[in-house]
């Protein structure tokens, strides 16, 4: 095919992410386009900014644009997001988390792009970490008989557990683990949480969790907790606006 050139632009303000897959994408098609970058991964773009240019046989740079659009669109939305979240708890001593909560096949890059937009990776699967949930809890017969069998069985893994009231809470610290979440506790409960911590003399983490929005994760950073997980972060996400199209 003939030579191109093309130049992709972003359409509104957003937090570029998704470049090793972008340029994955057209190695994997031809070795002989060339992916010129005018911004970084973690970048904040504005609308109408050239992103990069690319260089290469026409048919070539057609045949990857869905695919590496598809990438840089989702990823980057994923960063976007994060960024917002991070700036709306600025100032306070809370770090922003994601989960879990992954679109299948894309657990690494959107954790990946949960740290472009400036947040903190929750465990990356079941190997790295250990979490015990309420079935857990109810599969052993209550909170202390699930964590001994967690620690009997990942004597090296961290271990979290969640809890729903202020009393499983206070067990909870007790039996030594590293972090807590709190699920789905309202700013009042939060903040005993914190005062209950202090109280017991313990250094478990606190993460608040539960459907947490931008319009109220001010307010919740502010309780004093020390981690915000975000399951939206990677499970809605808002594709960025792209435009590639073809100059030369």
């Amino acid at each position: 095919g003939r030579p191109a050139r093309a130049r992709l632009i972003c359409r509104e303000e957003a937090i570029l992410c998704g470049r090793p897959w972008f340029d994955a994408v057209y190695r994997e098609l031809d070795r002989a386009v060339g992916v010129h970058w005018q911004a970084q991964d973690g970048d904040r773009l504005l609308p109408g900014q050239t992103v990069c240019e690319i260089t290469g046989p026409a048919p070539v740079i057609l045949t990857g644009e869905r695919t590496a659009l598809n990438f840089l669109q989702t990823l980057s939305g994923t960063a976007t997001l994060t960024r917002r979240y991070v700036d709306a708890v600025a100032g306070s001593a809370a770090r922003i988390f994601d989960t879990r909560k992954t679109l299948p096949g894309l657990r690494v890059a959107q954790k990946y792009a949960v740290r472009c937009g400036g947040g903190c990776n929750q465990r990356m699967g079941l190997f790295d970490a250990m979490l015990i949930k309420e079935n857990h809890i109810a599969a052993a017969g209550g909170i202390t008989a699930a964590v001994r069998a967690a620690r009997q069985r990942h004597t090296d893994l961290p271990l979290q557990v969640e809890v729903e009231t202020i009393e499983q809470l206070t067990e909870v610290l007790d039996l030594g683990v590293e972090s807590v979440l709190l699920d789905n506790f309202d700013l009042e409960q939060l903040e005993r949480a914190v005062a209950v911590r202090v109280a017991q003399g313990r250094v478990a983490a606190l993460e608040a969790s539960g459907g947490i929005g931008l319009a109220e994760v001010a307010r919740i950073a502010a309780t004093g907790v020390d981690r915000i997980s975000v399951g939206g972060l990677t499970k809605h996400v808002q594709a960025v606006d792209y435009s590639l199209r073809i100059i030369g």
